[in-house]
């Protein structure tokens, strides 16, 4: 591994433990000739299926887009970045583990909904906004109206309520 500070070639691994979910490792590295430390992440190089989008193409799944469309809808919003990760993860394992070569982009959106209902709300509901294509205040209310009746009361109560939230702002 080639030292980011100095660019020499050779580096030596002073420490190694699992990260993330167990499919990671996290190397702690040291550069031979200029001494500075640094971290490196290692991970099993996976071939995952190409997605069918909605006009037919085919495209590689790009992790990066996944993250940046999670992002957008939990932007300013009570989540981790590690809960991020953890749900990027739990959407590519089950990408991998769909067995076909192919996949539609539906479903990874399915997979994404899945994953946000259980972290926010408010996220779930701005995702689905886009992706469902709501028209007009009628689908946003239908859609949080069925986000409560299936919500369990454990995540309902870590939550917070999308239509009885703090009434400080307006009396």
């Amino acid at each position: 591994m080639r030292c980011p500070f100095c660019g020499a070639q050779d580096t030596k691994v002073v420490d190694s433990r699992l990260f993330g979910d167990g499919d990671q490792v996290r190397r702690r590295r040291e550069c031979a000739i200029c001494k500075e430390r640094f971290t490196t992440y290692e991970t099993a190089e996976l071939t995952l299926p190409l997605l069918i989008k909605q006009d037919g193409s085919r495209v590689p799944f790009d992790g990066r887009k996944l993250a940046s469309g999670m992002s957008r809808a939990l932007e300013k919003r009570p989540v981790s970045a590690e809960q991020v990760d953890e749900a990027i993860s739990h959407i590519r394992r089950k990408l991998l583990a769909y067995g076909e070569r192919e996949v539609p982009s539906r479903q990874i959106g399915e997979w994404v909904m899945e994953e946000l209902r259980a972290l926010d709300q408010v996220a779930y509901v701005r995702f689905a906004s886009v992706y469902r294509s709501f028209e007009d205040v009628n689908a946003f209310r239908e859609e949080i109206e069925r986000l409560e009746k299936q919500l369990p009361p454990d995540v309902r109560r870590h939550q917070l309520d999308l239509l009885n939230g703090d009434k400080d702002d307006d009396g």
